[in-house]
């Protein structure tokens, strides 16, 4: 039923919660896992490191990949990305480029006062994908 999930990861209990559960429907599938980190440019992270302008979301998302890709099973496929840009369209856009058949969100990240004002990330995804988006619930 499944060849290809998406779960993106912000590295919070709940996306941990999300990764769990799209690694099992991977493994029950047969599905090639993709774990995805957008960095977000709409917020200011780069600087300057040792003389080498250094994007801190980028590092921070490739140290949250790394860790959630060393927990996961082997016996899965799994394909990581770091992406930046806008949180929304750049997993409507990758979940459309790798030929996602699921999207796995939870329902919570770390988004603080912008979920209130602007609805949540998985919310807007929810909203926009062409593509059938599995939302795990915050505990």
């Amino acid at each position: 039923m499944y060849d290809a999930i998406l779960v993106p990861t912000d590295g919070s209990d709940q996306a941990d919660a999300a990764v769990d559960h799209a690694a099992s429907l991977a493994a029950a599938h047969g599905a090639t896992l993709h774990v995805l980190y957008v960095a977000d440019a709409n917020r200011d992270s780069v600087t300057t490191l040792g003389g080498e302008v250094v994007d801190a979301l980028e590092r921070e998302g490739t140290r949250i990949i790394e860790k959630t890709t060393d927990r996961l099973d082997l016996a899965i496929e799994v394909v990581d990305a770091v992406e930046t840009g806008d949180p929304v369209g750049t997993i409507l856009e990758y979940a459309e480029t790798v030929d996602a058949d699921l999207i796995v969100m939870g329902t919570h990240g770390r988004r603080g006062l912008d979920r209130y004002l602007l609805g949540s990330t998985t919310e807007r995804v929810v909203r926009l994908s062409s593509i059938p988006v599995l939302t795990l619930r915050e505990e």
